[in-house]
């Protein structure tokens, strides 16, 4: 299994998973012409894709969904409850719709519900060939029910949104900073750190932190909070970018 994040932030939101014969994309929050001309530039092409995989409807995250179903064939995986929001950009012919343990082709899929304010809002961990990968942005908290699921995997992709003092003494205006920090808002870079420290196992590799706010986090606040937490040295953290894709890294 292989992994490139193009785009992780408030602006936009849209990975690639290549697992030989099934390929995914997860999100589509920047434009088609930006993920074609990104594939072009890695040597691969829309037409290995076996499907989208989307998190919610929030439009970092589905900017671009509805030039991809124009211009492409590739189906939109989503949970059935989160059609309705979808409906007006994506045809019913277009979804398939997932259960919460599934599978696409032979990748494992099962569906990690989270805490966003947007309906159905959801996160994965995949499986292919004995290694796994949890990718999780845009809540508030993790169930308790759904931490116990993401225990020991190989790879994180997590949201570390927001560092609390940064937000609470920064510029957004009172609403905005109680959505951020609320149940149905994001996870802080403190919150990240503390649920990672409990599920890291021996088999865990790398944890790329994602979707850091622009206003209200650094990249070297998000790693501080990881370091305090005395996460095992050998595994690779890192933070993902709003404007610089990752490399294509190996599971």
């Amino acid at each position: 299994m292989k992994i490139k994040i193009l785009a992780s932030g408030s602006k936009g939101n849209c990975s690639i998973v290549l697992c030989e014969q099934t390929n995914l994309i997860i999100d589509m929050g920047i434009s088609y012409l930006t993920l074609k001309r990104s594939l072009e530039e890695n040597s691969l092409s829309f037409s290995i894709f076996s499907g989208i995989l989307i998190t919610h409807c929030h439009k970092d995250h589905i900017k671009g969904l509805s030039s991809l179903v124009k211009h492409t064939n590739i189906p939109v995986y989503i949970p059935k409850e989160m059609y309705e929001s979808l409906k007006e950009i994506v045809p019913y012919q277009k979804c398939i719709f997932l259960e919460d343990q599934d599978t696409i082709n032979d990748v494992k899929i099962e569906l990690i519900h989270t805490s966003h304010d947007a309906p159905s809002s959801v996160g994965f961990i995949i499986e292919y060939n004995g290694k796994s990968l949890v990718y999780v942005t845009d809540t508030g908290y993790i169930n308790r029910k759904y931490l116990s699921k993401m225990i020991g995997k190989d790879m994180y992709i997590i949201e570390s949104n927001h560092d609390e003092v940064m937000l609470m003494d920064g510029p957004y205006p009172r609403f905005l900073k109680e959505r951020v920090i609320s149940d149905k808002g994001h996870l802080s870079n403190n919150t990240t750190a503390r649920y990672l420290k409990k599920i890291v196992g021996p088999n865990t590799r790398k944890i790329i932190l994602a979707h850091l706010s622009e206003t209200n986090n650094t990249k070297e606040k998000a790693l501080e909070a990881m370091k305090k937490q005395n996460i095992p040295e050998e595994i690779i953290i890192s933070t993902a970018d709003q404007y610089e894709e990752s490399p294509l890294i190996e599971v």
